[in-house]
C-alpha cells in the first residue's frame, strides 16, 4: 500500500494498524493524517509506547496520557481515581482520535489497561471508548519487556481483534538508498539469512568515514554506553561538576526509583558534553529524548544550560520522580534530568535515521535488536559494524507468522478501497469529520501540528509573556530558561512579524546607561551587519554580553507602527 492510499483509509475514521518496514514512511503518513485532523478542527491525541518514541511525533507516552502511569494492573479504585483527575479525564473525553506509535513495544496487558480506562472515562462500552484508534509500528522491531511465558504482543490480545483494525502495510522505501542494505534487512525479516547476508555484514567491518564525521555509536547494553560516555567526558578540558541525586521516603521504594530513573545517581558533566533529557518538561521546552550539548552553567543556580539541535538554550533544573498513593508521596528522588549521550543503546535509537553509525551487536540478547540497529542507517557506506552474534540476526517467530496476515489484510483493504468511487470516498471522509465535531472547511494550522498535543509552542509562551509587559529577566525566571534563549525567541518572533514595536516598548532603554549601551551596539550593527554576533562582540571589546547584543539586534529590526 502506498502512503496516499493509507492516508485515504485513515480519513474514513476506521481503526487502523499502520505498519511497514523501517523507512517506509509510517511517521510521514501519520504526520500527514495529524495535519489533516487539525486542519478540520478534530481533537487528536498523539501518544507513543515510550518516551523516546513520543519525541519523534511530538506527543506524550500513552501511559501518561491515559493516566495509568507505571502500574502493572488496575483495580476499580485505580480506575475511579484516574477518572476523577480533571485534566486527565478532560483530555480523554475531548479526544476523537487516539494515535499510539511504536505499538510493538506496548504489551498486551498495558494495551488492555488503556482500553479499560477509556471505556469508563468516556462512558462508552465500545473498544477504547468509541474513538478512532490508529496503531503505528513494526513488530519486527523491539518487543515489549515482559516474562517469556506471558502474552507479549498487543496483536495477541482479544482486544486487537475486537478493534476490527484495517491493516495498512506500506511498501515504499524512503530511508535505505542502498539495494544491498535493503536486501540484507529483508533477509532478516523473512528468515532467509544465508551466506550472502554474512558477506554483506563482513564488508561493513572495514567501513571508514570521511574526516570530520563522527558516527553515532549504538550498543545493546548500558554498560558499553556508559563506558564510552565516561571516556569522552574525561577527554574534555575543564572542570567536572557532579549533581547528586536527592531522595526521601521508604528505602525499598527509593531504591526502586533509583533503578528506574534514566538519570544516574551521580550525574557528572562538563561544558561541551553531549547529553539527552530524561524527563518531559513542556513548559521549559524539552521532552524525554531531547538531545543537546552543555554550553554553560546558570550563574545564580549552577544548573546546566544545554543548547538543543533546534538552537534553544534551556536551563535544566532538577526534576522529581515519585511513588504515590492517592495524594500521599511514599517515595521521591530528585535529580537533574540529563544523562550523557555520545553513545546510546539500540533501544533508544528506535525511530532514528542516521547518516553514520558505529554499531556493536556482539552482545545482542533480544529479538529485533540487530534489525533495529542495522535499519537505522541509509546505506552500507554509513555503517561500521564492530561485532555481531547470531541472536542479532533473529526476529521473533510469532511476528513473522502474523506479518503474513497483516500483508494479506492490507492487500484486501487496498483492493476494496481502490474499487470505491472517489465521490463515495469523499462522502465517507466528510461524514467522519462531522461525526467528530470538526469543520469541513480547512484552516491553517502551521507546520508542526503534532506538537499541539497538550502543549503550546515555546515561542508562543514567550510572546504571551512579552506582550503582557514582562521584562526578559522576568520571562526567563518564569520559564526556567536563560535570558539568551528568550532573546533568541524574541528575534524569531520579530523576524516572523509576530512582534511589533508596541508589544515591546517596555524593553527599550530608559536610563542614560541603557541608552548608551543601545547606541554603541546599534552603531556596531550598522557598521558590521546583524547576521553574526561574534564580530559585534569583538568589535565592542567584550564590554557588552551576547544577550545585550541579541536584545538590541531585535529592537533594532522590529517594525515600527505604520506612519512612524
Amino acid at each position: 500500500m502506498t502512503q496516499t492510499e493509507a492516508l485515504a483509509v485513515l480519513k474514513t475514521g476506521a481503526n487502523v494498524f499502520l505498519t511497514g518496514e523501517p523507512g517506509a514512511g509510517k511517521t510521514h503518513t501519520l504526520n500527514g493524517y495529524i495535519t489533516y485532523l487539525c486542519e478540520h478542527g478534530i481533537d487528536v491525541a498523539v501518544t507513543a509506547s515510550t518516551g523516546i518514541a513520543a519525541t519523534h511525533i511530538g506527543g506524550m507516552t500513552i501511559h501518561a496520557w491515559s493516566g495509568i502511569g507505571i502500574k502493572d494492573s488496575l483495580s476499580p479504585y485505580d480506575i475511579e481515581q484516574i477518572a476523577t483527575r480533571e485534566r486527565t479525564a478532560k483530555r480523554i473525553a475531548q479526544a476523537k482520535v487516539l494515535v499510539i506509535d511504536e505499538i510493538s513495544m506496548l504489551d498486551a496487558r498495558t494495551f488492555g489497561m488503556v482500553d479499560q480506562v477509556l471505556r469508563v472515562v468516556r462512558r462508552n462500552r465500545e473498544p477504547f471508548g468509541g474513538m478512532q484508534v490508529v496503531l503505528v509500528g513494526d513488530f519486527f522491531q523491539l518487543p515489549p519487556i515482559g516474562r517469556r511465558n506471558e502474552t507479549q504482543f498487543a496483536f495477541e490480545s482479544s482486544l486487537w481483534h475486537e478493534l476490527a483494525l484495517m491493516s495498512c502495510y506500506l511498501h515504499e522505501q524512503y530511508r535505505q538508498s542502498d539495494s544491498s542494505l535493503a536486501g540484507m534487512l529483508s533477509s532478516l525479516r523473512n528468515g532467509t539469512v544465508d551466506e550472502s547476508t554474512y558477506d554483506v555484514l563482513e564488508s561493513c567491518k572495514d567501513t571508514s568515514f570521511q574526516d570530520g564525521i563522527e558516527p553515532t555509536r549504538l550498543y545493546t547494553h548500558n554498560a558499553d554506553v556508559d563506558r564510552i560516555n565516561s571516556e569522552r567526558l574525561a577527554s574534555l578540558d575543564g572542570a567536572k561538576r557532579v549533581f547528586a541525586m536527592e531522595s526521601r521516603g521508604a528505602r525499598p521504594l527509593v531504591e526502586g526509583l533509583k533503578k528506574s530513573c534514566l538519570s544516574p545517581e551521580n550525574l557528572e558533566l562538563k561544558v561541551g558534553a553531549m547529553v539527552i533529557c530524561t524527563k518531559n518538561n513542556f513548559d521549559v521546552g524539552y521532552v524525554n529524548g531531547t538531545l543537546g550539548q552543555i554550553v554553560k552553567y546558570e550563574e545564580k543556580t549552577g544548573y546546566p544550560v544545554i543548547s538543543t539541535f533546534d538552537g534553544d538554550e534551556l536551563v535544566i533544573s532538577p526534576a522529581s520522580w515519585s511513588v504515590t498513593e492517592g495524594d500521599a508521596v511514599l517515595a521521591e528522588v530528585m535529580q537533574v534530568p540529563l544523562r550523557l549521550a555520545w553513545a546510546i543503546t539500540v533501544h533508544k535509537s528506535q525511530g532514528m535515521s542516521l547518516d553514520a553509525a558505529e554499531i556493536d551487536l556482539s552482545n545482542a540478547f533480544e529479538y529485533g535488536q540487530g534489525y533495529v540497529a542495522l535499519s537505522r542507517v541509509r546505506s552500507l557506506s554509513g555503517l561500521l559494524l564492530r561485532g555481531c552474534n547470531q541472536r542479532a540476526l533473529e526476529v521473533h517467530p510469532n511476528v513473522r507468522k502474523h506479518d503474513e496476515d497483516f500483508r494479506a489484510q492490507s492487500e484486501t483493504v487496498c483492493a476494496a478501497f481502490g474499487e470505491m468511487p472517489q465521490d463515495e470516498k469523499q462522502k465517507v471522509f466528510e461524514q467522519f469529520i462531522k461525526a467528530s465535531g470538526g469543520t469541513l472547511e480547512r484552516k491553517e494550522v502551521g507546520k508542526r501540528p503534532a506538537r499541539w498535543v497538550d502543549k503550546v509552542s515555546t515561542h508562543e509562551k514567550t510572546r504571551l509573556l512579552l506582550v503582557s509587559g514582562q521584562t526578559l529577566e522576568e520571562i526567563a525566571r518564569a520559564r526556567g530558561m536563560s535570558v539568551g534563549t528568550i532573546c533568541s525567541h524574541l528575534e524569531q518572533l520579530v523576524e516572523q512579524g509576530i512582534i511589533t514595536a508596541d508589544h515591546i516598548a517596555h524593553l527599550h532603554p530608559k536610563t542614560p546607561a541603557e541608552k548608551d549601551r543601545y547606541a554603541a551596539i546599534a552603531d556596531a550593527i550598522a557598521a558590521l551587519g546583524a547576521e553574526k554576533l561574534k564580530p559585534i562582540y569583538e568589535h565592542l571589546n567584550g564590554v557588552y554580553s551576547y544577550d545585550d547584543i541579541k536584545l538590541v539586534r531585535a529592537l533594532h529590526l522590529v517594525p515600527s507602527k505604520e506612519g512612524d
